[in-house]
Order: structure tokens, then C-alpha cells, then sequence
């Protein structure tokens, strides 16, 4: 089917599936989000156990992340005006918070790496730059929920706790990355016990925020809402949900969580816990747009119709 008949067998349809966010072009939408969430989340978590790979890893996935969102624009040379609706955007406030975080990590970084070389890092350049990064890591944190939840004609995204999960995604998949981050060093990590024991704590966010948001969309009476749930759980998405999700975002992490917590762990279990874990959390981030739902088309009938002038 090409596009054309798509969309008019979606507008014939009582419950039309929204495609621009996930489909074509609009699969980099999601995937960038997934990115800048990891890359928040892995800068807050590799500051507070001072891994400097950890940070570097963070601000090359926001670099990804940015190069993600102009691919998935029509036209990316007029992004820069996106960037004028700051009052009224977060798709805007997304970009200031990147844009933040940018070019505040570098300040940061580079004294890190390069010492010596140019400022120092206990320069006032560097202060400047970890206060930009750390303005930038909590908008690139906390936006991203709001985005879905300011589009009022999808009754599934509208949900209060929407933003409150994609801060706790963004937690868990800042845990990833630093895990994935000792992985590939091989170094050893006295205190990876306390890293499994915040992705559980986090992890349980995650579910009781879902099931919650699933809850309120079943009561909500909403049918565009009801019909998200069911595509989830029973529908084109399901395949996402109970593969990617659960078992490769819930099940296989939680075994080598468990296993981690009662005996040591290898380096390629820690890797595959990190991967296993962000892979999982992009799959529930793509089944929950994937299966908005618009709400249905209402059509006037002839006896309310505005009458012809004569």
C-alpha cells in the first residue's frame, strides 16, 4: 500500500493510528529522544561516581542525538526556528537544553582529557561549563514527556505521569550507559552492587509509572485511549512490547541483576545487562508512539450544518 491509500484508509478508519512520529522519516524522532535520554541520564550518573568515560560517552550520544532531530526535520536549515517558540515549545526547550549541554560538556571535558592544554579544570571556564552542562542534562532529562503530552488530539499521551516516566527512562538508561561504559574499560568497580541496586529501585519506578498510565487510560473512559492500550497488549505493537520490552528490556536485565547481586559478574554480563536494558527502553518508548491513537474524526450532521447564505 503507498502512501496515498494509506492515509485515506487511516481517515476512513474509526481509530486512526498516528504514523509521523514512528514511521519513515519520523522513526528518527523516536530514536533521537531514546538517544538524548540516555545521554542526560548517563552524564548524571557518571558525575556522581566520577567516571570521566562515562562522560564523554554522554556527550558523544547527545551529539547523536542532536544529528538525529535534524534528519527527522523536513527542511533542517530552518531548525534554528524552532528555537524562537522557547515560551510555548518544549520542542524548542529541547533544543536550548541540547544546545546547553553541548557546548557546556565540552567546556568541561576538555581539561579532562587534554590537561594542561588549554583551561584547567578547576578554571572558571570549566565551572561555567559543567553549570551549562548540568542546565542542559536536566531539560534533555525532563522535556521529552512533554512533548508527547502537549499533543492534545492523542488521548494516550495526555496522561499526567507520561513526563514522570521519561525521567525515569532516562534514569534506568543512565545506568545503561555507565555500565556499558565499565564494560568496554574493563576496569573493576568496587561499588557496581549499588548500580544494580538503583536500576532495580528505578526499574520499579518504571513499572508502577506504566501500569498506572495503562490504568488511567483504561478508566479514562476515552476510546482513542482504551484502543492505544489494546494495541499494546493485543495489537500491531505487541510484538515490540512483549519481545523488545519485556523480555529483552525486563526479563534478561533483571536475571543478570539478580545473578550480579549474589555472585560476581563478568565484563560481557555487564555489557549485555547495559545493552539489554537501553534496547529495552527504546522498544517501550517506540510502543507507546507507535500506538497513539488519534481521536476520531467527528463529522457534522446536515441538521447542524451552518445554513447556505442566500
Amino acid at each position: 500500500m503507498n502512501r496515498y491509500d494509506q492515509i485515506i484508509a487511516d481517515l476512513r478508519s474509526d481509530y486512526r493510528p498516528q504514523r509521523e512520529w514512528c514511521e519513515g522519516r519520523g522513526i528518527f524522532m523516536v530514536i533521537g529522544h531514546f538517544v538524548v535520554g540516555v545521554a542526560g541520564g548517563t552524564w548524571l550518573f557518571s558525575l556522581i561516581h566520577g567516571n570521566r568515560s562515562g562522560l564523554a560517552l554522554a556527550f558523544v550520544l547527545a551529539g547523536i542525538g542532536g544529528l538525529l532531530h535534524l534528519v527527522n526535520l523536513g527542511r533542517p536549515a530552518r531548525a534554528w526556528k524552532m528555537m524562537l517558540h522557547f515560551r510555548r515549545s518544549w520542542i524548542s526547550r529541547g533544543f536550548f537544553g541540547l544546545s546547553f549541554f553541548l557546548a557546556g560538556a565540552f567546556l568541561y571535558l576538555v581539561p579532562l582529557f587534554l590537561p594542561g592544554v588549554a583551561w584547567g579544570s578547576d578554571s572558571t571556564i570549566a565551572s561555567i561549563g559543567n553549570a551549562l552542562a548540568i542546565v542542559g542534562m536536566l531539560i534533555m532529562i525532563g522535556y521529552m514527556g512533554f512533548v508527547y503530552t502537549a499533543s492534545k488530539g492523542i488521548p494516550f499521551w495526555n496522561s499526567p505521569l507520561h513526563p514522570a516516566l521519561y525521567v525515569a527512562y532516562a534514569l534506568r538508561g543512565g545506568i545503561a550507559g555507565l555500565l556499558l561504559t565499565l564494560a568496554a574499560s574493563g576496569q573493576a568497580f568496587p561499588s557496581i552492587a549499588n548500580l544494580l541496586l538503583q536500576w532495580t529501585a528505578v526499574t520499579a519506578v518504571v513499572i508502577v509509572l506504566f501500569g498506572l498510565e495503562i490504568h488511567g487510560a483504561l478508566t479514562s473512559g476515552n476510546a482513542a485511549a482504551q484502543r492505544s492500550v489494546h494495541e499494546i497488549f493485543a495489537g500491531r505493537v505487541a510484538i515490540y512490547f512483549y519481545g523488545g520490552t519485556l523480555l529483552l528490556g525486563l526479563a534478561i536485565p533483571a536475571w543478570l541483576v539478580w545473578s550480579g547481586l549474589t555472585g560476581p559478574m563478568s565484563v560481557g554480563a555487564v555489557a549485555l545487562l547495559a545493552l539489554a536494558s537501553a534496547f529495552g527502553d527504546f522498544f517501550m518508548k517506540f510502543s507507546t508512539v507507535k500506538a497513539g491513537i488519534y481521536l476520531p474524526l467527528v463529522v457534522p450532521s446536515r441538521r447542524h450544518a451552518p445554513a447556505r447564505q442566500a
